[in-house]
């Protein structure tokens, strides 16, 4: 069984669409992240979207006997296109219909110039995959995003997109995700340590 322990990047404190724009995490809390590190597995292998708010984030939880993998690309979070830096007002007023769609019936739905639901959850599937072969019945730590962490627990729990929307992922919490061959669960999900 291999062990994933997704872990959102700390807070960015933008109140706009943030995808694929790269901005920086707030890891001021150091009693936090110090919490985060000691609740997650001594032995993992520690594996980030290659954007500097995840990638950060994982620098700063690894320890001493983890095995620190190259950032990955395929585990940013979903690309909104034109709307990455606008207000969620600004976009409902550029797109009323689209944006509607997009967030209440997610699967195909691109944002302009962005990817759909569907296409973030087929690129991360891929990680996931590749990882879980290459690291059979090993614990890993992915740091990433809300939406990719979305895609697991959806994929995990064989759920439709929106009920996987229906989860809160808090900065630096822990979602835990096991998969046995095909088959995963989510024992844990958003926990804060």
């Amino acid at each position: 069984m291999t062990t994933w322990h997704w872990v959102r990047h700390g807070p960015t404190h933008e109140k706009t669409f943030v995808g694929w724009r790269d901005v920086p995490a707030d890891l001021s809390d150091q009693a936090k992240i110090d919490r985060l590190r000691a609740h997650l597995p001594e032995r993992a292998v520690v594996i980030a979207s290659d954007l500097q708010r995840a990638s950060a984030t994982a620098d700063a939880i690894t320890g001493a006997h983890h095995v620190r993998l190259p950032d990955h690309p395929d585990l940013r979070e979903l690309d909104f296109g034109v709307w990455d830096g606008m207000h969620v007002k600004d976009v409902a007023a550029r797109d009323p219909d689209l944006s509607r769609a997009y967030w209440d019936t997610p699967g195909d739905i691109r944002a302009p110039q962005g990817e759909s639901w569907n296409m973030t959850a087929a690129r991360v599937n891929a990680v996931v995959d590749h990882i879980n072969r290459a690291h059979r019945d090993a614990h890993v730590i992915a740091v990433a995003h809300f939406g990719v962490i979305l895609t697991q627990i959806q994929r995990a729990l064989g759920i439709p997109a929106t009920e996987a929307f229906t989860h809160k992922i808090d900065n630096l919490s822990v979602t835990r995700i096991t998969w046995q061959g095909g088959t995963g669960a989510a024992p844990l999900i958003n926990h804060s340590p």
